[in-house]
C-alpha cells in the first residue's frame, strides 16, 4: 500500500481544534552567610543569617529582601489481531473524546476567493505532496476548506502562527526522537489550538488532549497543584510514545491517527465494517462522523502554514522564543507571583511559561521533579539569590496561614466587577495586590474570567504609620494631567521606588510609562499613579 496513502489519516486527527479554534538578592547589604536548621519536614525552616557581621532572623532578610457475539459468526483477522495487540498494551480504547461540533459539521460547499485560483492550488498541493510523507491530493472539498480558512481565518491563523515559533521546535525534537513525521506537529494546533491549558468538553486536556487515564498511563500525573497534560515538554513526549505505538500495533499512520482521536476500537470497528479494507480513505464512511472531518481541516491547516507568505500572512513578534527560557529545578514552595515580585517578570509571562501549575504555586514534594521555566535574563537573578529567594517565600507562607479577619477589614474590600478586556494580572495591579490573592479570596481553580462576573478583592494598603510618614517625605509633583511623578535618583529601583507608594507595584510603574526593561537613568522622570 502506498506509504503516503497510508499516513493520511496521520493529519486527521490533527484538525479536531483548529475550528475552535540559581548569593543575595539586589539589596544595599550583602547576606554573607545563610545556614539553615529544619526541626521536620512538615516544620517551618528557621533561617539565620550574617549580614556584615550582624545575626539576623529571615524576617529581618524579608524585610531586605521585600521586595495535565454470536459463535457462528467470524471476525475479521486484521481487526481482531488488531485488538489483542490493543489489550495485551493495556491501553485505553478511547485516548480522546474531543471531537468538536464545527468538524463535524465542516462545510464543503465552494467559497469565492479568488486570491487562489484552482489551477494555483492544485500546483502548490502537489508541491507540498512531494515534500511530505502524507498523501496530499487536489480535491474540491480540500479546496473549500482551504478558502474557507483563509476568508474567515486569517486572525487567528496569524496568532497560531506566531505561537507555533515557540512551540514548534519543542514538537519537533521531541517527534524526531520517535520517529514520527515532524508534521504530527500540526495536530496540536487542530486539537487545542496551541493552548495548553485547553480542555474539552469531556475533560481532554492540553496541548495534545489527553484524557485523565490515558495520561497517568503516559506518565502525566495531576493534583491539586499541578496538570502534566498541560507542561508542554511532558505532554509532547506523552504525545510522541502514545503515536509510535498506535504506529507499531496498526503500521499504518493514517489508521494511527484515526486512533488517536477516535479510539482503536473504533477503527478496528470501521475495519470490519467496510468489508476489511486497511486504507484510511475506504473506511472513512465508517468512522465517527466527527473524524471525517479531520483530514481536510488537517491539510488545510498545514497547506496555511506552509503556503504562509505566499498569503501574505503576517505573524505576530513570539514574545519568547523557546530557546531563550531555561528551567531551574524548585527546592521549596514557591508561588509564580512570589517570583514575578522579586525578579521584576510579568505574572502573564510566567504563567505562560509555566502553565501546568494550576494554581500559580509550584509545589515540593519529595520524590517529583518541579521546574520553573524563565527568560534566560532571569535565570541568573534567580541562582545568584536562590537561598533568599526561598527564605521570602516561606516567610509569606507562613503569614498567610494565618486567619483571614487578621489580615483584612471587611470594611476595606472591593468588589469588583469583570469588564471586557480584563484579566487576573491588570485586575491584580491595579489594586496593589497578588493573582493568586485573587484566586484565593474567590475561590478560583483556574485563570478565565466572565465578563460581568463579581471579584471580592482587599486592596493593598499603607497598614504602618511609619511607611505612611516615609511615603510622605518622598519627593514627587503633579504633572498637567493631575498625575504624580517621581524622578530617579542614584540608587533607585522599580523596585524600591514602588516601596515608596504605597498600592504601586513594578508593574504598574512600567505601565504607566510604557517601559519595558529594568534599567533606569537618574533623573528621568516617572509618572507613580494612575
Amino acid at each position: 500500500m502506498n506509504l503516503k496513502l497510508k499516513t493520511l489519516t496521520f493529519g486527521i486527527l490533527l484538525s479536531c481544534i483548529f475550528s475552535f479554534g540559581q548569593d543575595s538578592l539586589p539589596k544595599t547589604t550583602k547576606v554573607k552567610q545563610l545556614q539553615e536548621s529544619t526541626v521536620n519536614t512538615n516544620s517551618v525552616t528557621v533561617v539565620d543569617s550574617l549580614i556584615d557581621g550582624k545575626k539576623v532572623t529571615k524576617t529581618e532578610i524579608k524585610a531586605e529582601l521585600d521586595s495535565t457475539s454470536i459463535r457462528n459468526l467470524e471476525d475479521h483477522q486484521l481487526a481482531s489481531e488488531i485488538d489483542e495487540k490493543w489489550l495485551e498494551e493495556l491501553y485505553s480504547n478511547n485516548l480522546f473524546d474531543t471531537i468538536y461540533k464545527t468538524v463535524s459539521e465542516l462545510k464543503y460547499e465552494p467559497v469565492e476567493y479568488p486570491e487562489l485560483p484552482t489551477d494555483t492550488l492544485k500546483a502548490r498541493l502537489k508541491v507540498l505532496n512531494a515534500r511530505t510523507p502524507f498523501n496530499i491530493e487536489y480535491n474540491p472539498s480540500l479546496e473549500s476548506v482551504i478558502k474557507s480558512y483563509l476568508k474567515n481565518r486569517r486572525q487567528s491563523m496569524e496568532r497560531l502562527m506566531s505561537l507555533s515559533d515557540y512551540y514548534f521546535p519543542l514538537f519537533e525534537e521531541s517527534l524526531d526522537n520517535y520517529d514520527i513525521p515532524l508534521e504530527v506537529k500540526y495536530l496540536a494546533i487542530v486539537e487545542s489550538a496551541l493552548k495548553p491549558r485547553a480542555k474539552s468538553r469531556v475533560g481532554a486536556t492540553g496541548l495534545w488532549q489527553f484524557m485523565f487515564g490515558t495520561g497517568k498511563e503516559y506518565g502525566l500525573n495531576v493534583s491539586s497543584y499541578v496538570d502534566e497534560r498541560s507542561d508542554p515538554v511532558k505532554s509532547t513526549v506523552a504525545a510522541s510514545k502514545y503515536l509510535a505505538r498506535l504506529y507499531k500495533i496498526f503500521g499504518d499512520w493514517d489508521l494511527a491517527l484515526a486512533a488517536y482521536n477516535s479510539g482503536p476500537g473504533n477503527v478496528s470497528k470501521a475495519i470490519r465494517r467496510s468489508g476489511g479494507y486497511e486504507n484510511y480513505w475506504n473506511i472513512r464512511p465508517y468512522l465517527p462522523r466527527e473524524t471525517a472531518g479531520y483530514l481536510p481541516a488537517f491539510l488545510a491547516t498545514m497547506y496555511i502554514f506552509e503556503f504562509a507568505e505566499e498569503h501574505g500572512f503576517k505573524k505576530e513578534r513570539p514574545n519568547f522564543h523557546y530557546v531563550e527560557t531555561d528551567t531551574i529545578h524548585v527546592k521549596k514552595m514557591i508561588t509564580l507571583d512570589q517570583v514575578s515580585e522579586l525578579l521584576e517578570v510579568p505574572i502573564e509571562e510566567l504563567q505562560f511559561l509555566n502553565p501546568s501549575y494550576k494554581l500559580d504555586v509550584i509545589p515540593f514534594i519529595k520524590g517529583e521533579n518541579y521546574t520553573l521555566r524563565l527568560p534566560r535574563e532571569a535565570i541568573g537573578k534567580f541562582v545568584t539569590n536562590e537561598e533568599q529567594i526561598y527564605a521570602f517565600a516561606e516567610n509569606e507562607f507562613n503569614k498567610r496561614e494565618k486567619p483571614l479577619p487578621q489580615f483584612f477589614d471587611s470594611d476595606s474590600k472591593v468588589r469588583y466587577r469583570v469588564r471586557s478586556g480584563d484579566y487576573l494580572g491588570k485586575i491584580a495591579r491595579k489594586y496593589g495586590v497578588r493573582v493568586s490573592q485573587i484566586k484565593q479570596w474567590n475561590g478560583l481553580r483556574s485563570n478565565n474570567l466572565r465578563i460581568g462576573q463579581r471579584l471580592t478583592i482587599y486592596p493593598r494598603t499603607p497598614v504602618t504609620s511609619q511607611k505612611v510618614a516615609s511615603s510622605s517625605t518622598v519627593k514627587k509633583t503633579i504633572n498637567t494631567e493631575g498625575k504624580s511623578t517621581y524622578k530617579v535618583q542614584k540608587g533607585d529601583s522599580l523596585w524600591s521606588i514602588s516601596q515608596k507608594f504605597p498600592g504601586v507595584s513594578v508593574q504598574n510603574i512600567k505601565d504607566w510609562n510604557d517601559i519595558s526593561s529594568n534599567k533606569l537613568k537618574i533623573g528621568m522622570t516617572l509618572i507613580v499613579s494612575n
